[in-house]
């Protein structure tokens, strides 16, 4: 039987339960039409990159499926008709993953290397010295804090002149 891997996403106001209660039901239909569920991964409430039907997050869920293709089209048919699905993917692999999923490893990987700041992150800058320890800019320099307001620019002498 080929291999499937199908993505749906769940309204946000649904609660994780009711989400697994979802992932139970297309499963048992997978497995009424003679295919087999061999994996179930829930994502997580995550965050649209646009609203779909008013929705800005989405419940992710994962299916791995071994099945014939009659009954990957009637798990499809419910999702559409299922007013708590926003949307879902399924895709014809060639070999069904083992062990967790890109997201999963993803989500332990962001929570271990909190501290490492990648390839840019470990250039010493070295010291970087007082302010005063800075040379000087020539020009430009019209708010100096060692002059006073009237030194910043110098009286009108128009008056003077007559």
């Amino acid at each position: 039987m080929p291999f499937y891997e199908n993505v749906f996403i769940a309204r946000q106001d649904v609660t994780a339960a009711q989400v697994e209660a979802l992932t139970e039901q297309f499963a048992g239909i997978v497995t009424a039409q003679g295919g087999n569920v061999t994996k179930r991964e829930y994502w997580g409430l995550k965050s649209l990159s646009y609203r779909v039907r008013k929705n800005r997050k989405g419940h992710y869920t994962l299916l791995n499926i071994d099945a014939p293709a009659a009954a990957v089209i009637e798990m499809e048919r419910q999702m559409r008709l299922h007013e708590d699905v926003l949307r879902q993917l399924t895709v014809r692999v060639d070999a069904l993953e083992e062990g967790p999923s890109a997201m999963l490893q993803s989500k332990g990987r962001d929570r271990d290397d909190r501290g490492d700041r990648g390839p840019r992150g470990d250039r010493d800058r070295g010291p970087r010295g007082d302010r005063d320890d800075r040379p000087r800019r020539e020009g430009g320099d019209r708010f100096r804090s060692d002059r006073g307001p009237r030194d910043a620019a110098p009286a009108s002498t128009e008056g003077d002149a007559q």
